[in-house]
């Protein structure tokens, strides 16, 4: 199994390099205007502490539990959806709550949303079970070392960490959100649900609603919305799709404050086409595991 790992790790790292080169470029350009946020995001991406948080959480949930994937990869991926969507409501005139109840700038909020992104899942490590509160718990003295950078006042420090930490134990939708910034995380987490990041634990023989529903999810678009200010649009090539948008991202959207403010839109492609693609041929059930043969 680990020699099939290894070869499968080694197959799809061109995906995760891929999807990470396209992430921090996002990144990168929407932090040029915020300096703070700028300054966090080239301190923790270049930490090799919090790089080994993250192969670890991978290590654990894809090797050992065949589950999605939840490294670097995807914390950058949810860190650039998050600012998008971020982005799209500030440009829409849409207050985040910490300046609204006078808690900090728009400076501090991109750097909550940032954060709290990149380490919201750090917990995987643990455990899957209770990971929210795990990533918690690990994230406390990477942000004490991260915010004495950027923070003189210890009040304010203690204020943006709380901030950071609400979003990151908020992050699953069984957790109410009460912050924009917590609940814009918390959304970004749910769009991050395309091919590459299943992909692995599918092909290691985990074939369950979770593999085959995000290997239906072509890509995830975030734009701004006529009717709404954000629309999240996802492209399917099987129906099975749905699962990811209905059980997943809807359920994280209605857990937060954002359910006015966000449509989603879930579309099969090519448009038009009758049939969908067949994403399983033949299934088998060995030692209580479902596998995929290709014949």
């Amino acid at each position: 199994m680990d020699k099939k790992y290894e070869s499968l790790r080694k197959l799809w790292r061109e995906i995760e390099e891929r999807l990470t080169r396209e992430s921090e470029e996002v990144i990168e350009t929407i932090l040029e205007k915020h300096d703070k946020a700028k300054r966090a995001w080239n301190y923790l991406k270049n930490n090799r502490f919090l790089q080994s948080q993250w192969e670890m959480a991978d290590y654990i949930v894809v090797k050992k539990m065949k589950y999605n994937a939840h490294g670097d990869t995807h914390a950058k991926v949810v860190a650039a959806n998050a600012l998008k969507i971020l982005n799209i409501l500030v440009k829409k005139g849409i207050v985040p709550d910490m300046v609204k109840e006078g808690l900090g700038d728009l400076e501090d909020v991109y750097l909550v949303v940032l954060t709290a992104a990149l380490l919201h899942d750090i917990g995987n490590q643990v455990n899957r079970r209770d990971h929210n509160l795990h990533s918690v718990i690990l994230a406390i003295p990477i942000l004490d070392d991260l915010l004495d950078m950027i923070y003189e006042d210890p009040f304010k420090k203690g204020v943006i960490r709380c901030q950071i930490l609400h979003a990151i134990y908020t992050h699953m939708e069984d957790e109410k959100s009460y912050t924009m910034e917590a609940s814009i995380v918390k959304v970004a987490d749910g769009t991050d649900m395309t091919k590459g990041r299943s992909r692995i634990p599918y092909d290691l023989g985990n074939v369950n609603i979770h593999t085959v529903s995000a290997l239906s999810v072509d890509s995830v678009e975030i734009v701004e919305g006529e009717d709404v200010p954000v629309e999240i649009r996802c492209y399917m090539t099987n129906s099975s799709g749905i699962f990811q948008v209905e059980e997943i991202l809807n359920r994280k959207l209605l857990a937060g404050t954002l359910v006015n403010l966000i449509k989603i839109i879930a579309v099969t492609i090519p448009e038009g086409f009758e049939k969908d693609e067949r994403m399983v041929k033949k299934l088998v059930g060995i030692k209580g595991r479902f596998q995929h043969l290709s014949s």
